[in-house]
């Protein structure tokens, strides 16, 4: 693609964007399957150990930060605004989930910390960002 303007917004806008929605609904997905006790089969202990045990305070964290994210990626896509603020309730949401899953005591492999527990983070922090500057350059209202 070149350098071109897709509708007024570039066209990374849309790429960042679509991308960004399928990471959330895909967080999304994994969390209703996580609600059904017969699916946790598919999981690593490590990972049972975290859901099976997981306090309904880092549950409720666990959805506002993927279905927050997700509504704030379909609000991005619809050049809102208000997609930053879903984007901060799901940074704090990563955070109350994150609390919880550090704080549980299993020693966690380098893939473990990059996927679970440092990913969320950045993507969360990344999308403020990024939904600030795309309001700054006038790509949404």
């Amino acid at each position: 693609m070149s350098d071109e303007n897709v509708g007024g917004i570039h066209w990374s806008f849309w790429v960042i964007g679509s991308v960004a929605l399928v990471w959330n609904v895909m967080g999304a997905i994994n969390f209703i399957v996580q609600m059904n006790p017969d699916a946790l089969n598919v999981y690593r202990e490590s990972e049972r150990m975290i859901i099976e045990g997981r306090p309904i305070w880092a549950t409720v964290g666990f959805a506002i930060a993927v279905f927050g994210g997700s509504l704030g990626c379909f609000l991005l896509l619809l050049k809102k605004s208000a997609a930053c603020y879903l984007f901060i309730a799901s940074l704090l949401g990563v955070i109350v989930t994150m609390i919880n899953t550090l704080g549980i005591g299993i020693e966690f492999g380098i893939g473990e910390i990059l996927g679970i527990v440092l990913m969320p983070v950045v993507v969360a922090v990344f999308l403020i960002w990024y939904s600030k500057l795309t309001e700054r350059k006038g790509w949404i209202r």
